[in-house]
């Protein structure tokens, strides 16, 4: 019997000029941090997000941990994120020795609830980190209101919405900064590599400093603070410089994957897919599939089933809360979310029949299983 195709949750698109610039760079010998592609690479990314400055480092959890550094964040500081997030997130923020206060989620653009945060906020709060999860950006205009107010950062965690937008304005140009990853399975990818943008002089000064072991830019090998080897190398923005050339080819695909994955599941009762907000723009890193009265233990069977089927799927994250070394929170909306919600596969070289064909052994295995 002939094995199914099979359909993996990810895949790279590296059909445009990213093994000639890539080849360039090995063939230049400028391998490391220094070399042509990472200046070309930061200011590319920097105008694609409308900032100032980005500054390329090794990937998106050190973005994170960087800026927070550089804001000064530090012991007895407390940073709020949504609780429905990658570990990063959190994890960044504990490397610095801050105290990560989760806050409960939006049901429908699964970002940070604005009307849950003011709460949230004591007189240890420095920091405020929205998440923009799975491609949806978060409110940021009620955000950065509430920021603004009590004198907090903002920093965007925008691993997973390159190009996302809330009026025209793209993720990474909203907060006083944001990070990105460009692992293999994002929008844009470097096969590992980050970056930090903003429009604070100050601060992208700080973090160049910082990234490079703090070293001094009159006196080499002299350095008078403590600083990091948080560095892109060469190879790696040679990637992303060919990615940006298809940035909207990469991002306007996963509009149409979306638009093809709602033709097919949009009809199945009890199953919602990606809800996008009036204001945003969402770029859809992955598809999203919520199904009601999904536990996490139905969730694994149906999922070990699509395996057997041939269709690669995740959940969703965990709340960050529910991890054994952090604390409980009360978010109920996270807790209940995640639980029901997993990603279905999604990549530029998906055709329609593709599409077509993970809906069908999705809808059967639905079925089979008693889930519809």
């Amino acid at each position: 019997m002939t094995e199914p195709k099979f359909y993996p949750l990810s895949m790279p698109s590296l059909t445009g000029h990213e093994v000639e610039y890539v080849t360039d760079a090995v063939t230049s010998g400028w391998v490391s941090s220094l070399g042509a592609y990472v200046t070309r690479f930061e200011q590319d990314f920097a105008s694609f997000c409308g900032v100032k400055h980005a500054i390329s480092v090794s990937n998106g959890t050190v973005a994170l941990h960087l800026a927070l550094h550089a804001m000064g964040i530090g012991h007895g500081d407390e940073v709020i994120m949504p609780d429905l997030s990658f570990i990063a997130t959190c994890n960044a923020t504990m490397l610095t020795g801050a105290k990560p206060v989760f806050c409960d989620i939006d049901e429908n653009t699964l970002c940070l609830d604005p009307t849950k945060l003011e709460a949230l906020i004591s007189p240890k709060t420095r920091a405020i980190i929205p998440v923009h999860l799975y491609g949806h950006p978060a409110d940021m205009t009620a955000i950065n209101s509430i920021a603004k107010r009590h004198g907090l950062w903002v920093l965007e965690d925008a691993a997973e919405a390159h190009g996302s937008a809330i009026g025209g304005a793209r993720v990474g140009s909203l907060g006083d900064a944001g990070t990105f990853s460009f692992y293999a399975n994002k929008n844009l990818s470097t096969g590992e590599g980050g970056m930090v943008t903003t429009n604070n002089d100050d601060l992208a000064h700080e973090m160049r400093t910082l990234r490079d072991h703090a070293m001094s830019s009159d006196k080499r090998y002299w350095h008078e603070k403590l600083g990091f080897n948080y560095r892109m190398t060469n190879l790696q923005a040679a990637l992303g410089c060919a990615q940006l050339e298809r940035a909207d080819e990469l991002l306007s695909s996963r509009r149409m994957l979306f638009d093809l994955y709602q033709e097919g599941l949009g009809n199945l009762q009890g199953v919602r897919l990606n809800r996008t907000a009036n204001w945003a723009h969402n770029t859809y890193w992955v598809i999203c599939v919520e199904i009601d009265g999904m536990t996490e233990e139905k969730r694994e069977a149906l999922m070990a089933d699509l395996k057997v089927r041939g269709v690669d799927t995740r959940p969703y994250f965990y709340p960050m809360s529910r991890m054994p070394y952090l604390e409980a929170a009360d978010t109920p909306v996270a807790h209940a979310v995640a639980q029901k919600g997993l990603n279905l596969p999604t990549y530029v070289d998906l055709t329609q029949d593709d599409v077509a064909e993970i809906c069908k052994r999705f809808t059967d295995a639905l079925t089979a299983g008693g889930y519809a």
